[in-house]
């Protein structure tokens, strides 16, 4: 795999493109979440989606990264899968954490990426239901709808989901100032 400017933008472009599946993901796995911890979580947008794509892309060095990973999960397939199980793993979470920035979001995106991950099989269905709205997914590769693609599709789609979910704003914890700052004297 050989990552250029061009290559970066062209992951970028897919995926603001992936909002039809990702977006229902995201706002899944908040409402899963927020019944979890009895605490109600924002719903997002497609818009809010994009928008937020676009900002981890205008930072090189997040970008350059999350689009070789995307690049990769995009392309990763394995004989009978399961062997193959760590390595889509891994990728999804280092996918997530890196979308979702630093300590503590990325660890927290890490687990996420866990909790979404097991709601989603091989072609972005949540939990076995239809597939989102807008999963072209397979006009897009040119395969038979039946084939659930690659083995890393669903890890690709449970990280951006799960990366995207932690970074955005929306859970009351994260509202206001921690009363853990310490001002400086």
């Amino acid at each position: 795999m050989r990552v250029t400017p061009e290559t970066v933008r062209a992951e970028r472009e897919w995926v603001r493109d992936r909002a039809p599946v990702v977006v229902p993901l995201v706002n899944d796995a908040r409402d899963r979440l927020g019944r979890l911890f009895e605490t109600d979580v924002d719903s997002i947008t497609g818009e809010t989606y994009r928008r937020e794509v676009d900002a981890v892309f205008a930072d090189g060095e997040a970008a350059v990264n999350v689009a070789g990973l995307v690049g990769l999960l995009r392309e990763l397939d394995v004989d009978d899968d399961y062997p193959g199980f760590v390595v889509d793993e891994v990728l999804g979470r280092e996918l997530a954490a890196t979308i979702a920035g630093g300590r503590p979001l990325s660890l927290l995106a890490q687990a996420t990426f866990h909790f979404v991950d097991v709601h989603v099989d091989g072609d972005a269905h949540v939990d076995g239901d239809a597939p989102n709205p807008g999963d072209d997914r397979d006009g897009e590769r040119g395969v038979d709808a039946r084939d659930p693609g690659p083995a890393g599709a669903d890890d690709l789609d449970a990280a951006l989901a799960a990366g995207f979910q932690t970074r955005l704003p929306g859970w009351n914890w994260r509202e206001g100032e921690s009363p853990f700052g310490v001002d400086p004297d």
